[in-house]
């Protein structure tokens, strides 16, 4: 996957998008002048199957759109972010992916990562915790409604080391929007 930013980004979402590159299997490139067709000339270009663009507000990431090869988006999310403190070390071949939310499963497909759908029985799939990926990094999206959480956020994306420790990377994820083009 390629990850780009929208034009003139502010530094924090320069950051940003350099923790996706380090936590995902990517590549992350300066948007500069390309225009989305250049951008998508330019991941296919790279071998890449999908785009990920991370738009901005007040200098804040804001949105995270995912777009597939031919330039159809298939997921759009509105989101907050927490960026560690110190540098996070996840090694990109030994990362799993676990999701609580059946509509979002779809992001495992575009990083191209092991799911829980690559366990054998769907007793197994349900009953999955983050100890249940030993030596693994691991993307973990879970439900994030609860009583005392002062914000709405419909799910929570958090990166987890071979320790199963928070690396403190977090995505908040406020809404998203599936596309009908992804479901062909």
């Amino acid at each position: 996957m390629l990850i780009t930013t929208s034009r003139k980004p502010s530094k924090r979402t320069r950051s940003f998008c350099q923790y996706l590159n380090r936590v995902f299997i990517s590549e992350y490139t300066n948007r500069g002048k390309m225009s989305m067709r250049d951008v998508l000339l330019k991941a296919a270009n790279l071998g890449y199957s999908y785009l990920a663009v991370v738009f901005e507000y007040n200098g804040n990431p804001s949105k995270i759109t995912f777009f597939n090869k031919d330039g159809l988006e298939i997921i759009s999310m509105t989101i907050n972010v927490a960026l560690p403190e110190k540098r996070i070390n996840i090694q990109k071949e030994d990362l799993s992916f676990k999701c609580d939310l059946e509509e979002m499963a779809i992001l495992g497909d575009i990083l191209q990562l092991k799911t829980a759908n690559d366990f054998e029985s769907e007793a197994d799939k349900n009953e999955l915790d983050i100890e249940d990926f030993p030596e693994s990094n691991l993307i973990n999206i879970k439900n994030s409604k609860s009583n005392d959480s002062k914000q709405d956020y419909k799910a929570i994306l958090d990166v987890f080391d071979k320790k199963g420790i928070s690396t403190g990377f977090k995505i908040f994820i406020k809404n998203f929007k599936l596309e009908n083009s992804s479901k062909d």
